[in-house]
């Protein structure tokens, strides 16, 4: 390659000068237009002895606790069960150290409703209905009744207060909860049309209680950062993702790049293995250095693998 062509790849050169640039073509897991191959079309590889497990899951409706290093293929699970099995849209609920499962479940914005109900007061106007205020989470629309389950991906469990899991049993065994801002409403109040987290979505509510008729998948992802309770762990189905060897890397690549990507990406795969140690490398890291090589970035493969791979353990 000559060294304008060379260059030519360069959308960005920080020289100040402003260009009409033409983006071309995200990869295709990182494409979000509805109309795109998004992530839930991108092929999920999984071996016989893992794929059994997952059954084992459907089968028990039992949440499916995934564990594994990073870039292993936890969340992304998820995806392709609600894709392969029809289930609508993931509903995702990512764990944070403030997570809660009343927040998961339903959220009550009091404040909002008391500015509305006050200002229809003084314009004379018909007050808003509460169930305006109200929006089921994540966890919350994954129990609504309905007669094909959802699919719910709670991620990276580890990150959450050590009590989460436990707070968890009594909706994963009993599958309903309450709206205590609904029980609490007069007796000739017997449905409510709430909000869901599905963009735009309600569903009516009986008497403030929502009650699951099939037991939602749920796939928990965790990084293995500390261990739960004994009471949480029995009642999940538990599946370990390694890290991919040699041949299923090449696997990989293959379904998401093409054979001819593959072809073209034997010296980068020889510098990933090299560097890659658990929970430093992702796989994700090599489909992005191979979708760069294919784009024709004609770079050797260790100063590519420099451009798009970092480990994950150390500081930026």
């Amino acid at each position: 390659m000559t060294p304008a062509a060379e260059d030519d790849w360069r959308l960005f050169r920080g020289d100040g000068t402003r260009r009409a640039v033409t983006l071309p073509p995200a990869p295709p897991w990182r494409r979000f237009a509805p109309s795109a191959a998004g992530h839930a079309e991108q092929p999920y590889l999984i071996e016989t002895k893992h794929a059994n497990v997952v059954n084992a899951a459907l089968h028990l409706r039992r949440p499916l606790l995934v564990t594994g290093p990073a870039g292993t293929g936890k969340s992304s699970l998820a995806r392709a069960l609600a894709h392969e099995l029809g289930l609508g849209e993931l509903l995702r609920w990512p764990i944070n150290s403030r997570s809660t499962v009343r927040e998961a479940l339903y959220q009550y914005d009091a404040i909002a409703r008391l500015r509305e109900t006050t200002l229809s007061r003084d314009r004379e106007e018909e007050e808003p209905a509460i169930g305006t205020f109200i929006r089921l989470g994540p966890l919350g629309t994954a129990l609504v009744g309905t007669a094909r389950p959802r699919a719910l991906l709670i991620d990276e469990m580890d990150k959450g207060d050590v009590d989460l899991p436990n707070d968890l049993l009594t909706v994963f065994e009993d599958g309903v909860f309450d709206i205590a801002e609904l029980t609490r409403l007069p007796e000739d109040v017997t449905d409510v049309e709430v909000q869901t987290a599905d963009h735009g979505s309600t569903v009516r509510v009986h008497r403030g209680r929502v009650q699951c008729e099939e037991f939602p998948v749920v796939v928990i992802t965790s990084n293995g950062e500390r261990d739960f309770p004994p009471a949480f762990l029995r009642r999940c189905i538990r599946l370990h993702l390694p890290v991919p060897d040699e041949e299923r890397l090449r696997a990989i690549v293959a379904a998401h790049l093409g054979e001819d990507a593959l072809r073209e990406a034997d010296d980068l795969l020889e510098a990933f293995l090299r560097r890659r140690a658990p929970g430093e490398l992702a796989t994700d890291q090599l489909l992005n250095a191979v979708f760069l090589r294919t784009g024709g970035i004609d770079l050797t493969a260790d100063g590519l693998l420099d451009a798009v791979l970092h480990q994950l353990t150390s500081a930026l």
